[in-house]
């Protein structure tokens, strides 16, 4: 990718750069081959559009490496120190959920050398991982190199500002191994006088909350007002802090020059699925109607590319989208927010979501056979590109369903607007696939899912018609593909398994009834 050109000019500085930047939505979520059998591109093929995405595969392993793949890990080199045996130890701590983050840096643009421009770089970093061996370096430089781009997506061209609104996104780092980490940032103005660039705050976690983040940006922007220093003892003290389960809160003390020891309250919902998620962005851009062919065009793992400027609007929509899919999983390219050095993703013949700022836009609507949604305030036209199918992928009766139950939002808090909202499309797959258990054979501790039967068993041909379709995605795949992994003797879990049974349960009352 050394030839990788902007149309504002080359940026050499990340010719050589493999950290892999695609982006998951949900923990188990992990890219397929261009080649499995859900995606095979045309053998030979060698346009335009397929080089690009060859081009681009070597830059975005995670475009090509898919959940069966065997890679394999790095041989560690043997460790140096014991400070080096600690930061592996605190590594696996951090991934086992135990801590709120990984770490806190802070991303100032620069002046290049020529100073025709700025670049992004890391000014600040808490804690410093010292003791690492080589391998250990290497990747962490290549994360580092990959959140100065994500937090500054826009590019080369900025110039310095008086005013500037702070907003807050995030986006999913995706290593080669499969393992993510969120990405939390916020960027703004930093204090001082007369015209100068933003800057940003960026929380690496492997940990999915992005309320709870926002909150802890309102008190890391807090003390960045007073002195920088001030961010380091917070910081420490939530990183002490055990991350609580649903539904509970975890307080910190802080203590603030002039105003005393202040104790900040970390709450996490109580629909943990839910937490990184915010469905009020989603239907403020967008109609009850217009979220409906959304859903339709997600369900069947096709090309979405969402426009709109502000990078927070962006993130949180494409989440928003990926929620809606629950209990299935969006296995194939997300990035909520696509650098300006990565927009030939979008060449990518493969299912993908993905978040474009505005000014990009004359690079995606070239492209066919996919949806692109403007979010803008002051749009003409929602869809901008469309296939023209799209209100016809789902079945009549259930679209009206849907959208019956979306009207009692209103007045409602975020948490319980997500419920609601999240309540609606559950029940529709439910209605379509929730009699999947019945169709699943066991013996001798496996299971073998009977597709055929499972589908010809609905009644509604309309129905029947888009589960037949449905069931050749990847999502509905490997959710089949675990539920014939469970044991029949195991318990069944999970707010799926109890809206099954709820529905199971009305179907049997009224037949008594009749």
């Amino acid at each position: 990718m050394s030839d990788l050109v902007t149309r504002r000019g080359r940026i050499p500085r990340l010719r050589n750069l493999k950290q892999r930047w695609s982006e998951q939505p949900t923990d188990n979520l992990v890219f397929p081959d261009v080649s499995g059998k859900h995606n095979a591109a045309v053998p030979g093929e060698e346009d335009g559009r397929h080089g690009a995405f060859k081009r681009l595969s070597a830059f975005l392993p995670s475009l090509r490496k898919g959940k069966k793949d065997k890679i394999k890990d790095p041989e560690p080199e043997p460790l140096q120190s014991s400070s080096a045996a600690e930061n592996m130890s605190m590594q696996h701590r951090y991934a086992s959920g135990q801590y709120f983050f990984e770490y806190l840096v802070v991303v100032s643009l620069k002046k290049t050398r020529d100073g025709s421009s700025y670049e992004p770089q890391i000014t600040y970093q808490f804690p410093k991982k010292d003791g690492m061996v080589k391998y250990q370096k290497e990747e962490e430089e290549k994360t580092l190199k990959a959140i100065t781009l994500f937090c500054f997506p826009e590019g080369i061209n900025w110039a310095p500002l008086t005013e500037y609104h702070s907003e807050t996104f995030s986006f999913v780092l995706t290593e080669i191994d499969g393992s993510r980490r969120n990405g939390y940032c916020r960027r703004l103005l930093p204090g001082g006088k007369g015209a100068r660039p933003p800057e940003a705050y960026c929380i690496i976690s492997s940990l999915a909350c992005f309320g709870l983040f926002s909150k802890i940006f309102d008190e890391v922007e807090k003390r960045r007002q007073i002195s920088m220093a001030m961010i380091h003892p917070f910081m420490q003290k939530l990183r002490e802090a055990s991350f609580p389960a649903p539904g509970h809160t975890v307080e910190i003390k802080s203590f603030i020059p002039e105003l005393g020891t202040e104790i900040i309250r970390l709450t996490r919902p109580l629909d943990s699925w839910l937490e990184h998620v915010n469905f009020e962005t989603l239907f403020q851009c967008l109609t009850d109607k217009e979220v409906l062919l959304v859903f339709a065009v997600a369900v069947l793992e096709r090309r979405i590319v969402f426009i709109a400027e502000e990078l927070g609007k962006l993130s949180q929509v494409l989440h928003a989208v990926a929620a809606l899919l629950y209990p299935f999983t969006w296995q194939h390219t997300f990035i909520s927010i696509v650098p300006e050095i990565l927009i030939d993703v979008v060449m990518a013949p493969t299912p993908y979501l993905l978040g474009v700022q505005k000014r990009l836009l004359d690079q995606v609507t070239d492209q066919s056979d996919l949806l692109v949604v403007d979010l803008s305030a002051d749009k003409k036209k929602t869809f901008i590109v469309s296939i023209g199918d799209e209100e016809s992928i789902l079945p009549p009766k259930l679209q009206t369903e849907i959208l019956e139950s979306l009207p009692r939002r209103k007045d409602l808090s975020v948490e319980e607007l997500n419920h609601v909202v999240s309540e609606a499309f559950l029940h529709f797959f439910v209605k379509t696939v929730g009699h999947y258990e019945s169709y699943v054979k066991r013996s001798n501790g496996h299971g073998v899912f009977d597709k055929r039967s499972f589908y010809k068993a609905i009644e509604s041909k309309t129905t029947r018609h888009f589960v037949k379709k449905f069931i050749q995605t990847q999502m509905f795949d490997l959710f089949i593909q675990e539920v014939e992994k469970q044991q029949p003797s195991g318990p069944q879990q999970g707010i799926f398994h109890r809206k099954i049974l709820e529905h199971q349960e009305k179907k049997k009352d009224r037949t008594r009834k009749h």
